[in-house]
C-alpha cells in the first residue's frame, strides 16, 4: 500500500508553479506536454496535469493524484493517453524518479532531430550534462501501451533522457531539481546550435575540464531549489492564482 509522505499542497503549488514558468520561457506546447511528481513512499501515487488545461492557466488545484498501478475510470478522461502511459511506465519502472519533466521544447526538440542528439560540452552550462543523458535513437511512434514500456527502461541512473525524434525528459527528486535541469538543459541546446548555425569551428571542453565542471554543477548545494524559490516569488507578486 502507498503512503503520501508529501505535504500535497505545497507539491501542487510547486507544479503550478514550473508549468507557469515553463510557458513564460516559450518552452511549452500550448496544452501538450507532462510533468509528474510522486508524493507517496514507494513512487507510485503522483500528480499530474489534467488534459486540456494551457500551461500559463495551470493552478495547484488542476493536479490530479494518480497511481501509476491503476488508472481510475473517473480520472482517465481527464489524463491525456500519453502523459499516463509515458509517466505511468516511468514511476512504475523508475520509482527514484520523483519528478518528472517531459518537454517537447524548442532548441532541445530541434537537436534530437539531428542523426546523433548529443549536447557537446561547449561552454559551463552544456558542461553539465556531459556523460548524464541518457540517449534514446528507438522513437516508435507516440508514447504509448509498449513505447512508454520501453522508454521506461532506458533511463538508468541517469536524470536526463534526450527521446531521439521526440523531445527529452528531465528527473529528479522534486520539482525545483527536475525543472532547473530543463531549464539550463533548453539553454544549452540553444546555445550549442546557435554556435553550430554561425559556421564557425567550435570550441568543444576536453573531457576531464567537462566532467569538472558537471560535478561542480551537481556539488552546487541549493541552487535548484532558491531558483524555484524566485520564480515563485515573481508568481506570487504577479500570477498568485497559480498557488490556488
Amino acid at each position: 500500500m502507498s503512503t503520501i509522505t508529501t505535504d500535497l499542497d505545497e507539491a501542487r503549488r510547486d507544479l503550478a508553479a514550473i508549468f507557469r514558468w515553463t510557458a513564460r520561457e516559450g518552452m511549452h506546447e500550448g496544452i501538450a506536454n507532462h510533468f509528474s511528481y510522486a508524493v507517496s513512499d514507494d513512487g507510485q501515487m503522483f500528480l499530474m496535469n489534467p488534459f486540456g488545461i494551457h500551461f500559463s492557466k495551470l493552478k495547484a488545484s488542476d493536479m490530479l493524484l494518480v497511481d501509476a498501478r491503476h488508472l481510475d475510470d473517473e480520472i482517465r478522461p481527464h489524463i491525456d493517453a500519453t502523459a499516463w502511459a509515458i509517466h505511468g511506465a516511468m514511476h512504475r519502472n523508475n520509482p527514484q524518479a520523483r519528478c518528472i519533466v517531459h518537454l517537447h521544447s524548442h532548441y532541445a526538440t530541434a537537436l534530437s532531430a539531428v542523426k546523433r542528439p548529443v549536447l557537446p560540452a561547449v561552454d559551463q552550462t552544456t558542461a553539465r550534462f556531459h556523460n548524464r543523458v541518457a540517449i534514446d535513437d528507438g522513437f516508435d511512434g507516440m508514447g504509448l501501451g509498449d513505447e512508454a514500456e520501453r522508454l521506461s527502461t532506458l533511463l538508468g541512473n541517469k536524470m536526463m533522457m534526450m527521446m531521439g525524434n521526440h523531445g527529452f525528459m528531465t528527473v529528479g527528486d522534486s520539482p525545483a531539481l527536475a525543472f532547473d535541469l530543463a531549464y539550463h538543459y533548453e539553454r544549452g541546446c540553444r546555445t550549442y546550435l546557435t554556435a553550430l548555425a554561425s559556421g564557425l569551428e567550435l570550441s568543444i571542453l576536453d573531457d576531464k575540464v567537462a566532467e569538472k565542471t558537471a560535478e561542480q554543477w551537481e556539488a552546487y548545494e541549493g541552487a535548484p531549489e532558491k531558483h524555484l524559490a524566485a520564480l515563485r516569488s515573481i508568481l506570487d507578486d504577479e500570477e498568485p492564482d497559480y498557488r490556488h
